[in-house]
C-alpha cells in the first residue's frame, strides 16, 4: 500500500511539475545518462558535438553493432520499418515521446496542465516545437497505423526545418506524397489518410521502447538501408575509433584481393603470412595516424 501512494505522489508531482505525465525532468535525464562524456541542453540531453555526428554519418550499421554489442547493449536497434529515402542516413541526437492509448480520466489531467502552461493543443506539436537543429524526434506510437498518425506534410516541413534530419514513428504519418518530397531521412511503420485518435501523450524525453530498442533521450540515431541505431553518447567515440581500423582494413583487403594474386584466406580476416601480416600493421599505423592528426 505504501509503495501504491508513494507512486501517485510521484505522477502527481510529475503532472504539477510537467505538461505531460512520466517527464523526467532536467535533474532525472542527468541522472540515467550518468555516463555521457559531452555537454548537455538546457533540458538535461547529453549534446554529442556535431564533428562527433559527422563521423558518425560516414559508418554502417554492422560498425554499429560490433562495439555496441561487445558492450553488452543488445537492445538498440530497430529494423523492419518503411523508409522514407532509402538513400538518405538519418544522424542526430534523441528527443523522444510517447503515446499511449487513451484513457480519458488521465487524457483530461495532461491537456489540462497542457493548456495551463500555453502549449499547443496538437499533440504532435507539443514535441515539434522544442526541435532545434540536430535532433530527430523518436516517436512510440506503439506501432499503431490507422489513427496513429504523428503529422502530415504541413508539419514534418516544420520537423526538417527545425532539425534539418528526420524522424522515427513507430506509428504512421499522413500525405505521404508530400512528405517524400522533403529531403529527410524517414522511419516510420505504415501511411494512413487518418490523422490521430484515441491516444495521447504521456511523456517528452524520458525512456523509450520502440520494437526491440530501448532509446534514451540524447542518444546518437543512426538511421541507414537497413533499420536504425541509438548509440548511448559515452560510447559514440568507441563506435567511430573502431570503425576507422575496419574502413582501412577492409581498404587494405579488397586492394590485395583485386591484384588477383591471393586467395581470400591469404588476407581475410587477417593475413596469415608473416610478411603480408606485417605489410598490413604498417599500413594500418599509417592510415591511422593520418586520420587522427589534426589538420593545420
Amino acid at each position: 500500500m505504501k509503495a501504491v501512494l508513494l507512486l501517485v505522489a510521484v505522477l502527481g508531482t510529475l503532472v504539477t511539475c510537467h505538461a505531460q505525465l512520466f517527464t523526467f525532468t532536467r535533474d532525472d535525464v542527468i541522472r540515467y545518462t550518468a555516463k555521457n562524456p559531452f555537454g548537455r541542453f538546457e533540458d538535461g540531453r547529453p549534446k554529442v558535438p556535431d564533428d562527433l555526428l559527422e563521423k558518425v554519418r560516414e559508418l554502417s550499421s554492422e560498425e554499429v553493432w560490433s562495439v555496441l554489442s561487445q558492450a553488452g547493449y543488445l537492445s538498440q536497434y530497430e529494423g523492419n520499418w518503411q523508409i522514407l529515402h532509402p538513400g538518405n542516413k538519418l544522424v542526430g541526437r534523441a528527443v523522444t515521446a510517447q503515446y499511449m492509448p487513451a484513457r480519458p480520466d488521465v487524457s483530461d489531467v495532461i491537456n489540462a496542465q497542457a493548456a495551463s502552461r500555453g502549449l499547443p493543443e496538437s499533440l504532435p506539436e507539443r514535441v515539434i516545437d522544442r526541435l532545434q537543429p540536430g535532433d530527430v524526434v523518436v516517436v512510440d506510437l506503439f506501432g499503431k497505423i490507422t489513427d496513429g498518425t504523428f503529422g502530415g506534410d504541413n508539419l514534418h516541413t516544420a520537423i526538417y526545418k527545425a532539425t534539418r534530419t528526420g524522424f522515427v514513428i513507430d506509428g504512421s504519418i499522413r500525405d505521404l506524397g508530400g512528405v517524400i518530397q522533403l529531403d529527410a531521412a524517414g522511419y516510420f511503420r505504415g501511411s494512413t489518410p487518418t490523422t490521430y485518435r484515441n491516444v495521447m501523450l504521456t511523456g517528452i524525453n524520458v525512456p523509450l521502447r520502440i520494437g526491440a530498442a530501448t532509446v534514451m533521450p540524447g542518444d546518437v540515431v543512426f538511421g541507414d538501408r537497413e533499420g536504425v541505431y541509438f548509440i548511448p553518447p559515452h560510447l559514440v567515440e568507441e563506435v567511430i575509433k573502431q570503425a576507422e581500423t575496419t574502413h582501412i582494413h577492409d581498404e587494405w583487403t579488397k586492394a590485395k584481393l583485386l591484384t588477383g594474386k591471393y586467395k581470400s584466406s591469404d588476407v581475410y580476416p587477417t593475413p596469415s603470412d608473416p610478411v603480408l601480416k606485417k605489410e598490413y600493421e604498417e599500413y594500418l599505423e599509417k592510415r591511422l595516424r593520418k586520420l587522427r592528426t589534426p589538420c593545420l
